[in-house]
């Protein structure tokens, strides 16, 4: 199929693109020019996941596609779906030599054919906020803003102790009640963190929390004037140790969540157990600190050596975390969306 400008291409280029579904044959080329992304913050993790990363079978909810120029590979991206009818779209990347001719544009078009075939009638992406070529290139094909975020840190402490008047239970309708009132979810677009796909986000149910009280844990803060904070933990995972990395290099924790250790090269990397909260909202920075102190207990409960709670980036979020204890990472995520109903 041959492409022309369009927008985000070289005026009179013209070149053959063909998009395909990706297969483990194509790790090499893949690899070749992922390979040079992101140099200076670490590198690209899909070579490091690239088999484990691609689906076992067409039609089990997720499918890889690969774009092709004049038979080169020139881009990559993955569809997933979260729920019946949300898709969730990550890992878009162009090789360097590719760019300006619309292959995002075109890998967008074939992510939302798929997921509209799949059922879908929302699709969204993350966006590093550092990473303006994206978020340019995610509105051109047609996605709106929809939410920013970023992560809270309290460290993992079986001693941690509730604030003052407030109570903490792990009661879920009282957590799903505080979730539906607050501004929190507002701003999030009632968006959390997904359990189903590490590094994906998706609208939260009633059934997840309770689901969450089950399977994994839910917080809810009760003080003097009624319901004041809530939190779930959506998985507790083991992530390898990046001896230069600061706790709030978020960035490398990507599906897979490879880091570079500099260990020999037969050794295996030293890992560390992270507890992940899918979000985590309050009232004021007192509710802050007995909602962080509750994730502490949990996170130190399950062996966790790190957390990370999503939070609004809001400014009473991003200063009630430090006022209340806790590290928060340097930047922001962005969070982008597509309605998938229209033509």
């Amino acid at each position: 199929m041959s492409e022309t400008s369009d927008g985000e291409s070289d005026a009179d280029a013209e070149f053959d693109l063909e998009i395909r579904r990706a297969t483990h044959d194509d790790y090499a080329a893949v690899a070749d020019f992922t390979g040079e992304i992101w140099e200076e913050r670490g590198g690209d993790y899909i070579p490091d996941i690239y088999h484990d990363w691609l689906e076992d079978e067409p039609g089990d909810g997720k499918k890889t596609f690969l774009a092709e120029v004049d038979g080169e590979a020139a881009g990559i991206v993955q569809a997933v779906m979260l729920t019946p009818d949300e898709a969730w779209f990550q890992g878009m990347r162009v090789a360097a030599a590719h760019r300006r001719k619309g292959v995002a544009h075109r890998l967008n078009e074939a992510l939302f054919e798929w997921a509209r075939e799949q059922g879908a009638t929302a699709a969204r992406v993350m966006v590093f906020s550092w990473n303006q070529a994206s978020l340019g290139a995610s509105r051109y094909s047609g996605y709106e803003p929809l939410t920013e975020f970023r992560f809270a840190h309290p460290e993992p402490d079986p001693e941690a102790e509730t604030e003052g008047p407030y109570r903490v239970s792990s009661d879920p309708t009282a957590a799903w009640r505080y979730w539906t009132h607050s501004d929190a979810r507002e701003h999030l677009s009632g968006l959390g963190l997904a359990p189903e796909e590490s590094w994906a986000v998706r609208e939260l149910t009633r059934d997840d929390f309770e689901r969450f009280a089950d399977e994994t844990a839910v917080v809810a803060v009760t003080g003097p004037d009624g319901l004041a904070g809530a939190a779930y933990r959506s998985r507790v995972y083991e992530r390898p140790v990046d001896p230069d990395e600061d706790v709030d290099s978020d960035d490398a924790d990507e599906p897979g969540e490879p880091a570079d250790s500099s260990v020999g090269d037969d050794a295996e990397p030293p890992t560390e157990t992270w507890a992940e909260y899918g979000v985590g909202a309050w009232d004021d920075a007192d509710a802050a600190r007995s909602l962080f102190a509750a994730v502490a207990r949990d996170a130190a409960a399950v062996g966790a050596e790190k957390t990370r709670v999503l939070i609004p980036e809001t400014a009473r979020y991003v200063t009630d975390a430090p006022f209340a204890g806790a590290e928060i990472s340097e930047e922001p995520d962005f969070v982008l969306g597509i309605d998938l109903t229209g033509d």
